[in-house]
């Protein structure tokens, strides 16, 4: 087992009752790492407690709608309240909608913003104080599409670009403050995020199968596999990495349109 040195830190992540925040809640579970999570879906997030609680870390969950503003406040003071301080954010959660430049809603352009950016934009002002005393980092969970266009999810692929830039920014705004923040870029990824998105499985399947083809590895990603550059990006491993948004895709970002 690699040793990331992450042992008895407090890692902060949304979006942990599934997919890339559920994989990245368990990978730094096996470091050791203490945990506060943060999800919508309050069940799950129990199932997600109990489970690590079984592996002997010490985990605070809270069930959060993170476009609310005074959810999103409740939760970093109950972080602070359990563990006294935050080491690591972990920006998880996230959501994904179709439309185009000429159907899109202002209302559902408004909604995946907050959700993708300006939740995040409120929850690391929040948890900056206590972030830099502990000389903490950042670590966003962006998507290929904010680093290439994609047809029919422009609020998603517009909302990501802004979180990437907003990862670079920040980076730069914090160095001198001992605080990195980066960002991981993944390709399609075995998750809900379609499903939730109101896809259904017979969709849902072709889409994967499709995405094999524009995937220059032959596949989509698994969870597992994001959560393990996320593991790295938090530790001490990465110490001169900021301000980085890693494409972790399958060769997807490589590609031209097909």
């Amino acid at each position: 087992m690699k040793d990331f040195d992450i042992q008895d830190k407090v890692a902060f992540i949304t979006g942990a009752s599934s997919g890339i925040g559920k994989a990245a809640a368990f990978s730094f579970a096996r470091e050791k790492t203490r945990l506060v999570l943060v999800s919508r879906n309050k069940k799950v997030l129990q199932e997600v407690e109990e489970s690590i609680k079984k592996m002997g870390v010490a985990v605070t969950i809270v069930p959060a709608d993170l476009s609310d503003d005074e959810q999103t406040k409740k939760c970093v003071t109950s972080a602070l309240d359990s563990f006294g301080g935050v080491d690591i954010l972990v920006n998880s959660a996230g959501i994904i909608a179709s439309g185009t430049v000429e159907n899109t809603t202002l209302e559902n352009w408004e909604y995946l913003m907050n959700i993708n950016l300006r939740s995040i934009f409120l929850l690391t002002q929040l948890l900056l104080p206590s972030l830099i005393e502990r000389k903490g980092n950042i670590v966003n969970v962006s998507s290929v599409t904010g680093l290439r266009a994609f047809p029919n999810v422009l609020a998603y692929c517009v909302s990501k670009a802004g979180l990437d830039q907003m990862t670079r920014c920040a980076a730069l705004e914090l160095a001198a403050k001992g605080v990195r923040v980066n960002a991981v870029n993944p390709g399609v990824t075995w998750t809900n995020l379609h499903r939730n998105s109101g896809m259904d499985e017979k969709t849902y399947q072709a889409f994967v199968e499709h995405s094999k083809s524009t995937h220059p590895v032959g596949r989509i990603g698994t969870p597992e596999e994001i959560a393990e550059l996320i593991l790295f990006l938090a530790s001490p491993h990465a110490s001169w990495i900021t301000g980085a948004t890693y494409s972790i895709d399958g060769g997807r970002a490589q590609t031209c349109a097909r």
